[in-house]
């Protein structure tokens, strides 16, 4: 069981910027009474026990307490719908922890899964701008946030999770309604970063 996926990522949570759970790898309490995070993977090469990835598109959505080291996450899982059964089946191990590798080291904080569905999902990259669209469910855009009197994005380096080095973005649209979890929240933390993870 071998697997390898690289692509591109980005999240969105009603943290202030910067969320402390990110830049403390968990260790420090969110901003609000419970960490709502929503986490989109796009896949542009990879294969997971020979199948296929590259295209593919995930979303993870995630309530999990303040202190997210505590554990008892509640997950729900999208793919898009352009997925073969055969995919679907081998991004869901991958995303849950299934198969090794990073997504195993998250496996215990997870208390309840919510499901995983196929449905349609937009993703966008332009630059700096990073759009999603999960059905009827999710519609949030981040924008990469650039310095003042600069035109540099800023960045957090010696990260963990997803990536070594997450840009941090800030949200200008916000709504979530997926699996029981909802979010509301413009103006609020965000990161996008490449990711390359095998196992």
């Amino acid at each position: 069981m071998t697997w390898q996926l690289s692509g591109t990522y980005f999240e969105h949570c009603p943290c202030g910027m910067v969320c402390p759970c990110t830049t403390s790898g968990l260790t420090l309490p969110a901003d609000q009474e419970r960490c709502t995070v929503i986490l989109a993977f796009h896949i542009d090469t990879g294969s997971i026990d020979g199948v296929d990835a590259a295209g593919r598109t995930v979303v993870l959505v995630a309530d999990a307490p303040r202190l997210m080291s505590e554990g008892g996450w509640k997950v729900g899982l999208f793919v898009d719908d352009h997925a073969t059964d055969e995919q679907f089946e081998h991004l869901g191990a991958v995303f849950s922890g299934q198969r090794g590798g990073l997504w195993a080291t998250l496996a215990g904080l997870v208390g309840e899964m919510l499901g995983a569905e196929r449905v349609p999902i937009t993703y966008a990259d332009d630059g700096r701008t990073h759009r999603l669209r999960v059905g009827d469910v999710i519609d949030m855009v981040i924008e990469d946030w650039v310095l003042p009197d600069s035109d540099e994005v800023a960045k957090l380096t010696g990260m963990t999770f997803p990536a070594p080095v997450l840009t941090m973005a800030r949200s200008t649209r916000s709504h979530v309604d997926a699996f029981g979890v909802r979010m509301d929240s413009v103006g609020s933390n965000g990161h996008s970063a490449p990711f390359a993870w095998a196992a």
